[in-house]
């Protein structure tokens, strides 16, 4: 084990990926020779090359399109969104083809591609840069879409996703880039589809997700301090979604609150009370509550914006509530 940030632990997962596998390749607005938005591919074309670590014009409509073509005659895409915000441009490549052409092509082609960027609000981005994108991808049959909110995990989800034959969509966090954590040394895979517990508990159940990881945490702390204990489940995985672990520990607490950045209406927290209400309904002693981002567009304003977003004192009065019921 040794401590990476976890910008480190994406790069440290891709390039081992391409060293073991020719075949791989990332291409994506600056990942090459500006090092990366975000510098999660700094130091790669340098390593791989302009054939391995392709620069694209600001175009993700065509990009995205040509990765899917290479994945279908046996290359294994890297697609870097800047931020999947403007991934909206390129939503009909990943809903029409690369979720479809295995199904359509009777499994004559597999479309092995990853696509990865920054996901949700980042720091005053305001309404057109803030989009929780995974309320959309999340539904779509033939997607696996996963979340890491530790350095581990970005590097076990990803070099996962990189080996998956079917399209994978990892949705990283522009705020969680720069944390530090234990990241084994060589290979690591995370599996994907199963959820981890980041905190065990008795008395009501947290499931979550990315940068609310850390968020739920902070305000389990806040409530052992009133006696009250948490178990928080980071998600990881929001298709497949393993409800299963959710459901062994609702079972065990009675009580569900699920956090998440994304807009209340659909989208993978309500997927998510559907399933437990109708898996643990007998063991429930009080309704599922999900602690949400607010029902709007991102206002640029700092403080407007923190009470937009969730945080600890929010999750914890969304606890308190069943608590008390």
């Amino acid at each position: 084990m040794r401590e990476l940030r976890y910008r480190e632990a994406l790069r440290e997962a891709m390039t081992e990926e391409m060293v073991r596998d020719e075949r791989v390749f990332i291409m994506g607005e600056e990942v090459g020779h500006y090092q990366g938005a975000y510098k999660v591919t700094e130091g790669m074309l340098a390593q791989f090359g302009e054939k391995r670590v392709m620069d694209t014009p600001i175009a993700e409509e065509g990009f995205a399109g040509i990765a899917i073509g290479a994945a279908m005659v046996g290359l294994r895409p890297i697609v870097e969104f800047m931020t999947w915000n403007f991934s909206a441009v390129a939503f009909d490549q990943i809903l029409s083809n690369a979720t479809k052409l295995r199904q359509m092509s009777g499994g004559q082609f597999t479309v092995p591609i990853v696509f990865r960027g920054p996901n949700g609000a980042a720091r005053q981005t305001a309404a057109q840069h803030s989009h929780a994108m995974e309320t959309f991808y999340a539904q779509i049959p033939g997607l696996k879409v996963v979340v890491p909110s530790t350095a581990a995990d970005a590097k076990g989800l990803m070099a996962s996703a990189i080996r998956d034959d079917n399209p994978v969509l990892v949705l990283e966090d522009e705020r969680l880039y720069g944390i530090k954590g234990e990241v084994p040394e060589g290979e690591h895979l995370v599996p994907i589809g199963v959820a981890a517990v980041r905190r065990a508990g008795t008395q009501c159940t947290i499931a979550t997700w990315g940068k609310m990881v850390p968020v739920s945490l902070e305000a389990a702390e806040l409530l052992a301090a009133e006696g009250v204990q948490c178990e928080v489940i980071d998600l990881r995985s929001l298709r497949p979604l393993d409800h299963g672990t959710v459901a062994t520990s609702v079972r065990k607490t009675g009580r569900l609150v699920i956090v998440h950045e994304a807009w209340p209406y659909g989208g993978p927290g309500a997927e998510l009370s559907d399933r437990v209400q109708r898996d643990c309904f007998d063991s429930l002693r009080a309704p599922i509550v999900r602690c949400t981002g607010r029902d709007a567009s991102m206002p640029y304003n700092k403080k407007l914006e923190e009470l937009t977003i969730p945080g600890s004192a929010t999750v914890t009065q969304a606890v308190r509530a069943v608590m008390a019921y």
